[in-house]
């Protein structure tokens, strides 16, 4: 498949969150309605609520993912860095979503800040792809070698973190790890 084929949104406001779902998903399911929608059922009660920026523009938190993913039968499971990549068990797992510090811009200006930033990564026809929605379209990461190095590399960054999306029944059983890493 070629990277023309590959799904991929781009950036737009703060939208990282549901760009994110959206690659990991291949398809676009998720909409900046559907995320607000979920932020209501998450805290109804609340006038400005924990789960986006308060200026409207997106900014969702991990929570929106979690629920969003629970909508389409599927699961996102914290990944422990502590663990050895080599632990994964890739053919149990959908995609990845990672949260990562991401320079500022204005422009073309970038500025000494970081901000945190949602990207998805997934396995298209046997090529693993970087998703993120700051990428102008799909950068092919590789195999399953070349994935588990752009992982790591990844997760090296002190505040960087990584959710699993798996079905849900792979989730329940926790057959997304190698068997002989006995700690879930």
């Amino acid at each position: 498949m070629s990277e023309g084929e590959v799904f991929h949104e781009k950036q737009r406001l703060e939208l990282c969150a549901i760009h994110a779902l959206n690659n990991v998903l291949q398809e676009r399911v998720f909409t900046k309605e559907t995320a607000d929608d979920i932020c209501k059922r998450l805290a109804p009660q609340c006038v400005m609520n924990p789960h986006r920026s308060v200026l409207g523009t997106g900014n969702y938190d991990v929570n929106v993912i979690m629920a969003a993913l629970q909508s389409r039968g599927l699961a996102a499971v914290w990944w422990d860095k502590r663990r050895s990549i080599q632990n994964l068990c890739l053919d149990k797992i959908q995609g990845f979503i990672l949260n990562v510090p991401s320079r500022v811009s204005l422009g073309i200006v970038s500025l000494p800040l970081r901000r945190r930033h949602w990207l998805a990564v997934r396995d298209v026809n046997g090529q693993f792809y970087n998703l993120d929605s700051k990428l102008k379209g799909p950068a092919c990461i590789g195999g399953e070698t070349e994935l588990r190095s752009f992982l790591t590399e990844q997760l090296s960054q002190d505040v960087a973190e990584m959710l699993l999306v798996v079905q849900k029944e792979v989730d329940d059983d926790g057959t997304w790890l190698k068997a002989d890493d006995t700690r879930k």
